[in-house]
């Protein structure tokens, strides 16, 4: 792991002041030189070593995608078969890249920022290039149900579909897939749309927030935690608790981390505020880092973590809200059936699981982890794994989707965005030697 911003905090402000305390003879004073150069160092305010990272991320950030590609589309296609899917991947972009824009610090401790949005492909971290063909799902057509439900429109719809030649499964490129294509079905529409859809469009040139933080300087206890998103403290997609926006965005926490505590933090990706709790500790490089999880309780249904009600928008779906392990963010998504879970539904109901084939659930592989200094507070290390899906309903009235047996949630692809660290740590423990992103991580950090 190099040396970066973060680990100049650490040996600057923690081993400099043992240091000057004459090896740690004098404890209790080298103690209070390490708080002291912790709470000075540690707060998001122009001139710190802690605005400089946070500024720009010190280390390297990528996201791997995984695509799942239909192995049995004719089946799918006529007989309503269930999918059998097969993942493909990783294709490697480097993210995060960019400054933080539109900065202003305000006179309450806090500082506003954008989060500019950037994904470079990397060739020589991926298994293929963008132009690799998936047989993968319509996210038109299998949205077309949920987002028009009047059985006259759906009429129309299905008029449209059928002159597009377009049905339930297509072939796209991986760079359609993600960023962005012209879609048939759309394009006959007489209506104002935009007729280019891709899972993440639009991303590149676009911004996430207005974020407002807390900067430390006035609390040393609320560093980076977030004050407002878009200029609210709530969301608008959920009700009670689980509309709050809560903790930071897990770049860094208030400094003094405690194996105890519950870690909180905000992803727009997911449209909600999630936590991760203490699991073990880790030691990269000689800095021992607590290791926190996002756990099981998290996706767990309401019937077994009552805090989670608040998350079941839908009694039919969800079964009265029975099932774990996936989440219904269509409110975020302008009403397209979006449900977001961990990869390979680890976590979730077996019937959610068996609805497709060609899964395989781990959390070695699965889970999402943030490895956190625990002095200053720093992320060093991280993996946020997500999986992206549509629920898939039967529709009598579009003849794509008549063959479809009741709803399920279809994956489209997973992701891992990781630190480049991070990676090194996963390459290292991998059986697959010639596993091309791990190749490159290696090649990268020696």
């Amino acid at each position: 792991m190099t040396c970066n911003r973060s680990c100049g905090l650490l040996t600057g402000a923690v081993i400099g002041a043992v240091l000057a305390i004459f090896g740690g003879v004098l404890i209790p004073v080298g103690d209070h030189l390490i708080s002291k150069a912790i709470k000075k160092e540690a707060v998001i305010s122009n001139g710190t070593i802690a605005y400089d990272n946070w500024l720009v991320p010190g280390s390297s950030v990528y996201r791997q995608f995984w695509i799942f590609n239909v192995e049995n589309p004719s089946e799918v296609l006529t007989l309503g078969a269930r999918p059998k899917l097969e993942q493909r991947g990783p294709y490697t972009y480097r993210v995060r890249y960019l400054p933080k824009e539109n900065i202003t610090e305000n006179s309450n401790g806090t500082i506003s920022y954008m989060l500019p949005n950037a994904a470079r492909f990397e060739p020589d971290m991926s298994v293929g290039t963008e132009n690799d063909t998936i047989t993968c799902l319509n996210l038109a057509v299998v949205a077309a149900p949920a987002l028009y439900t009047n059985n006259f429109i759906q009429l129309l719809l299905n008029t449209w579909i059928k002159s597009s030649k377009s049905n339930m499964l297509q072939n796209r490129t991986v760079k359609e897939i993600l960023w962005g294509y012209k879609d048939p079905f759309l394009s006959k529409v007489p209506f104002p749309l935009d007729p280019v859809l891709g899972v993440f469009y639009p991303y590149n040139g676009t911004s996430d927030g207005l974020y407002r933080v807390y900067t430390g300087t006035e609390d040393i206890s609320k560093t980076a935690i977030i004050e407002s998103y878009k200029n609210k403290r709530n969301l608008s997609y959920w009700e009670g608790n689980c509309d709050l926006v809560n903790g930071t965005d897990g770049a860094s926490f208030p400094p003094f981390v405690k194996k105890d505590q519950v870690l909180r933090f905000f992803s727009s990706d997911i449209c909600r505020s999630i936590y991760g709790v203490y699991q073990t500790t880790k030691t990269v490089k000689g800095i021992p880092l607590y290791r926190f999880t996002v756990p099981r309780e998290a996706f767990a249904s309401p019937i077994d973590v009552g805090d989670n009600y608040c998350f079941c928008t839908d009694q039919v779906i969800s079964q009265n809200c029975t099932l774990a392990g996936v989440l219904d963010i269509s409110s975020c998504k302008a009403g397209r059936p979006v449900y977001i879970s961990l990869p390979h539904f680890l976590h979730a109901s077996d019937s959610i699981l068996h609805d497709v084939e060609g899964l395989s659930p781990n959390e070695e592989e699965h889970e999402t982890f943030l490895d956190v200094e625990p002095t200053t507070g720093f992320t060093l290390q991280f993996a946020k794994r997500l999986q992206v899906n549509l629920l898939v309903r039967p529709s009598a009235k579009i003849e794509a989707l008549s063959k479809v047996q009741k709803p399920y949630v279809f994956p489209i692809l997973w992701l891992n965005e990781v630190s480049i660290s991070s990676a090194y740590i996963h390459c290292q423990k991998s059986t697959n030697k010639q596993d091309v992103f791990c190749l490159d991580a290696l090649k990268l950090i020696n």
